[in-house]
């Protein structure tokens, strides 16, 4: 499961994976966001938060995964991976060699810095 919220006020969509990630979950989240991005150039930013990341329900859930990145990279400026997850702290340096965005990484206890560092220009 993924629970998301999109903060329109500053640009962010929060996201914290609590299960592991269903297709379903990023066909929902990319309502959400086409929607935002219909009416704004960008996202200033995505804020990934879970001190355990769960993982894929399925190799469709994986690919949807692939599917909502490549579709949108491009319009998002930063990433921060909020998290103490081995797998979510070395992820900013593999996914930086594929996404356009600025993609860096916070301690589970530094959202709020993560978020000053997302509206930051």
């Amino acid at each position: 499961m993924l629970d998301y919220q999109l903060l329109p006020d500053q640009g962010i969509l929060k996201v914290h994976p609590s299960a592991p990630l269903a297709a379903r979950d990023f066909a929902q989240m990319a309502e959400v966001v086409d929607r935002y991005l219909s009416d704004h150039d960008y996202l200033n930013g995505v804020l990934i938060s879970s001190n355990d990341f769960p993982g894929w329900e399925d190799f469709s859930s994986f690919i949807s995964h692939l599917r909502f990145v490549g579709d949108h990279h491009k319009r998002i400026k930063k990433v921060a991976a909020v998290s103490d997850d081995k797998l979510l702290t070395i992820a900013p340096k593999i996914v930086d060699h594929f996404v356009d965005a600025e993609v860096k990484h916070f301690d589970f206890n530094d959202e709020d810095t993560a978020i000053d560092w997302i509206t930051s220009h």
